[in-house]
């Protein structure tokens, strides 16, 4: 399965890379949607040493994936990779200047199921598949406008 979405954000592309790149921020919101969340790795030494275990209830079952930084490019694209429970997922965000105040931000999603519980799982999604993609393309579009009001309020005079 395949999402992608775009957002134009009224912010430098060096601070909306620093905002898809707060995993702590991230990480708090997760634990208080219930999701269990173990880093690995320092963001000190770089964004591919950083980890995650990570485990979750999907549809009443618990499940548990390993998600890990692929590539990092600052601060034009972010690749994250997951593995677990047959499912392999890729995620990248990629940014692009459109002049020295706005970026454009794109968001994709790759699902693959690697076992035949995992095709039964994809199987579901896609009979939601206008749903599931209305609920990611709003996500994408809430986080961005979040991260612009944000950096707006950050930069000006106090």
């Amino acid at each position: 399965m395949h999402f992608e979405t775009k957002e134009d954000i009224d912010s430098p592309i060096a601070e909306i890379f620093a905002a898809i790149t707060d995993f702590e921020t991230f990480e708090r919101s997760a634990l208080r949607r219930g999701v269990e969340v173990n880093r690995k790795g320092n963001a000190a030494e770089g964004l591919e040493t950083l980890a995650w275990d990570v485990g979750f209830q999907f549809r009443g079952s618990p499940r548990q994936m390993a998600l890990t930084v692929a590539r990092s490019q600052p601060p034009n694209a972010l690749d994250l990779a997951a593995k677990g429970n047959g499912m392999e997922g890729a995620m990248s965000v990629e940014l692009l200047a459109l002049s020295p105040r706005r970026t454009r931000m794109i968001v994709r999603f790759d699902l693959a199921p690697k076992s035949l519980a995992a095709r039964l799982l994809v199987q579901s999604l896609k009979l939601a598949r206008n749903k599931i993609d209305r609920r990611f393309r709003l996500r994408v579009a809430e986080f961005a406008r979040m991260t612009e009001e944000r950096l707006a309020q950050g930069s000006q005079p106090a």
